[in-house]
């Protein structure tokens, strides 16, 4: 497998591995946003809500729209929600078989 699909695979997945960018995705899951209406959604502080926003820019997986003085946030590439949706699939499934979504680490010296 190429170095640079892999790099380009792990900054994607990097990307949503922030429980705000995650929250924020949920709010645009059904369409463009304006920035004043994620804010209370996700219950954070506007520049957080805002660096948040600008890392998903950044990456390519929303974009953004001046309306008057507001602006408006949506995801570029719905398919986006596959992938969150499938992970949190595997992710119910192992807490509803008792086991840990992340493995623990082993003890020193085991």
């Amino acid at each position: 497998m190429p170095k640079q699909s892999l790099r380009s695979r792990s900054k994607a997945l990097d990307v949503l591995a922030h429980p705000l960018r995650l929250k924020i995705l949920e709010r645009l899951r059904f369409g463009p946003r304006c920035v004043c209406k994620i804010i209370p959604y996700v219950g954070a502080r506007q520049s957080n809500v805002s660096h948040q926003l600008a890392l998903l820019k950044k990456a390519g997986v929303v974009r953004c729209e001046s309306r008057g003085p507001q602006v408006w946030y949506e995801v570029r590439d719905p398919r986006i929600f596959l992938i969150i949706d499938l992970l949190q699939s595997c992710v119910s499934g192992r807490l509803t078989r008792g086991q840990h979504v992340v493995p623990a680490r082993p003890k020193k010296g085991t």
